[in-house]
């Protein structure tokens, strides 16, 4: 019994030999795997960094980082060793995500992502105050962060072709500099608070939207001059449109629009109109030119249609 005893006592003392060898070879073998793969890992940010700086150019006085139809579905963290870059010019990358560590760029004067696959907005972009133009249309963008309103320096945003934008944070009148807007084919089914509290804004393109009408305050973008509403549902148009004194270009093609107020008879600005595929009341024929080039000049539902279709219309009602 004590031989049994001595024999089961030395094969257990074995056993936990051996079971604490295995574990330390575990231990050694997963290390070595970590180191592998940590230099793995550091190769490849070595070989993107690489990659990254042949796309940077010097153009104009600005380091430009720009790529065109080469996959990045992710940009690497191994970018911010580039933190002097002040433009990004990404298109057709199929890039998923802004980073968001993309707040720390803040030398960025453009930040230009079109034509991608990106769905949001990281609120990091908040932090990029230098920056001057913000071009994201063309991808699949649902909302608006209010953080973009931090941008202070913002001149030009485009949100064109995301599809699924149906409003803007009202934050975003506080950018004091923004003048042109870019929202056509979005789901807007009004015009936004943001955009009529922004008095310094000269270009906005609403079209291929839902809107339905205009709001009485939209004279309140007292220094518009370049007003977009192609392919909408807009069905009437408010008087205030009138005290729009700035307007030069006013496009309303496509829309259901039944008659064009007398009160635009007045806005002298007005150089281009175009009310192309509305179902007007009136039908209105343009007198014939006296010669080919007036003729060029003349568009058939331009300034001269309106004038006349509001000439027509006083005399209807008059």
């Amino acid at each position: 019994m004590a031989e049994t005893a001595v024999c089961l006592g030395t094969f257990t003392a074995v056993k936990t030999l051996w079971e604490v060898r295995i574990h330390k070879i575990n231990e050694e073998l997963q290390k070595e795997k970590e180191f592998r793969q940590r230099l793995l890992l550091v190769w490849e940010e070595r070989a993107a960094l690489a990659k990254l700086k042949e796309k940077v150019i010097n153009e104009g006085g600005r380091a430009i980082l720009r790529i065109e139809e080469e996959e990045w579905k992710t940009l690497p963290s191994c970018l911010l060793k580039l933190i002097h870059l002040q433009e990004w010019q990404l298109h057709r990358t199929s890039l998923q995500k802004i980073p968001q560590f993309i707040g720390r760029f803040h030398s960025l004067v453009v930040l230009d992502l079109s034509r991608n696959s990106i769905e949001s907005v990281p609120k990091e972009i908040g932090q990029l105050t230098s920056l001057q133009e913000l071009l994201l249309s063309y991808n699949r963008i649902k909302s608006v962060p209010k953080e973009i309103s931090n941008c202070i320096s913002l001149e030009r945003l485009e949100l064109a072709v995301n599809r699924s934008i149906c409003d803007l944070p009202p934050q975003l009148s506080d950018l004091k500099k923004l003048s042109h807007i870019d929202l056509c084919m979005n789901q807007f089914t009004t015009i936004p608070s943001a955009l009529l509290n922004m008095p310094n804004l000269e270009w906005l393109d609403m079209g291929g939207n839902k809107l339905q009408e205009l709001p009485d305050a939209i004279d309140r973008m007292e220094n518009l001059h370049t007003l977009w509403l192609q392919r909408n549902e807009i069905n009437s148009l408010p008087e205030t449109i009138g005290n729009m004194k700035n307007l030069s270009t006013l496009v309303l093609s496509n829309n259901k629009l039944k008659d064009i107020p007398a009160c635009m008879k007045d806005m002298t600005n007005l150089r281009f109109v175009n009310f192309r595929d509305n179902p007007l009341e009136l039908e209105v024929t343009l007198p014939p030119c006296e010669n080919t080039a007036e003729e060029e000049q003349q568009e058939m539902f331009g300034i001269d249609f309106m004038h006349m279709y509001i000439q027509e219309s006083l005399k209807k009602t008059g």
